[in-house]
């Protein structure tokens, strides 16, 4: 694994991660009346999809929801991590759309490849333009950090990426 892959794998999946969190959370209002419902979904992984129908903000639904997404944005964070690695000094265009085609992958591998019962499970509660929307905050999230990231390498030289 290359040199600072993980640590900054983590920064940017937690970006995106938060980005896109925050999505579900305002679909969720806007469209169930609920901040926590598409997020309680995710824990369907455990829970089985009467997860889906919980509204309410507890550990057992939102906070293993949210475990569970941000384990997966932190992975597909390092997938775009290593695949722009060589975009150091990138513009930001091109690591937007970079995230694009990241995002993309990440949606189609969700509700193409994965069976059922491993998807988000926040298809459960929301329209197919919310989706649109978690995965383009997802997309932001994954290169507002790395761009970050590269403006404070600007402004202090010889410093490694964090």
């Amino acid at each position: 694994m290359p040199k600072g892959l993980c640590r900054r794998g983590l920064s940017t999946g937690t970006y995106a991660s938060v980005s896109s969190a925050l999505a579900l959370a305002i679909c969720g209002k806007l469209e169930n009346g609920a901040y926590a419902a598409p997020i309680n979904a995710i824990s369907h992984w455990v829970w089985g999809d009467d997860a889906a129908r919980h509204d309410g903000v507890d550990v057992t639904h939102t906070v293993l929801g949210y475990t569970i997404h941000h384990a997966s944005a932190t992975f597909w964070a390092l997938i775009y991590e290593h695949a722009t690695r060589a975009r150091q000094e990138g513009n930001a265009l091109q690591l937007y759309a970079d995230a694009a085609v990241i995002a993309a992958l990440a949606c189609y591998v969700d509700y193409h490849l994965t069976p059922r019962r491993l998807r988000p499970g926040y298809e459960m509660r929301l329209s197919r333009l919310s989706l649109l929307a978690v995965y383009a905050a997802f997309a932001f999230g994954l290169a507002r950090q790395k761009l970050a990231r590269h403006r404070l390498q600007k402004r202090a030289p010889g410093k490694p990426a964090q």
